[in-house]
């Protein structure tokens, strides 16, 4: 019988001029990108966090803490890769599957689905059928619908056996 655990994640970053935005890994043509310590990409970063919740371990920022310079400008790639290592060594092997939100009112994230899907699952190590990613504006509202930043939110599922 196998263990089955569920992690939540969440992340935003502000929208910045002379920045280049980075989503699920991937580069998107856009006049604004995403300011963070790292390289900003909210998706990846919901996704770690959402594995590490399921886990047990402590969130990205403790993981990977903004005060450590070795960090700044990080490829958050990189970094989900690490954390899937971390995620299989505590014996959750199989990643069921991930259900992404991006919260944006721009960019159109359709044209890029598909992109992201395939670079996420070749990061987790799964079929990009266990990969969703969705999209939505706000309506206007908040600091989303203002365009002033981006947010994801993502749930996972994990499996141990035992």
């Amino acid at each position: 019988m196998k263990t089955l655990r569920i992690g939540h994640g969440f992340d935003v970053h502000p929208l910045v001029e002379g920045q280049d935005l980075v989503i699920g890994g991937i580069r998107i043509p856009f006049e604004k990108g995403l300011a963070g310590h790292s390289d900003g990409d909210v998706l990846l970063h919901a996704i770690m966090d959402a594995l590490l919740g399921a886990v047990g371990l402590p969130d990205i920022g403790q993981q990977f803490p903004p005060s450590d310079v070795k960090y700044r400008n990080a490829d958050s790639a990189e970094l989900l890769g690490t954390v899937v290592g971390l995620a299989r060594k505590s014996g959750f092997a199989d990643i069921i599957n991930i259900d992404a939100t991006i919260m944006a009112e721009r960019p159109r994230f359709s044209p890029y689905r598909a992109a992201m899907r395939e670079r996420i699952a070749e990061i987790v190590g799964v079929e990009p059928s266990r990969i969703s990613i969705k999209a939505t504006t706000t309506e206007g509202l908040g600091f989303v619908g203002r365009e002033e930043g981006i947010a994801a939110s993502v749930v996972c599922l994990v499996a141990a056996d035992g």
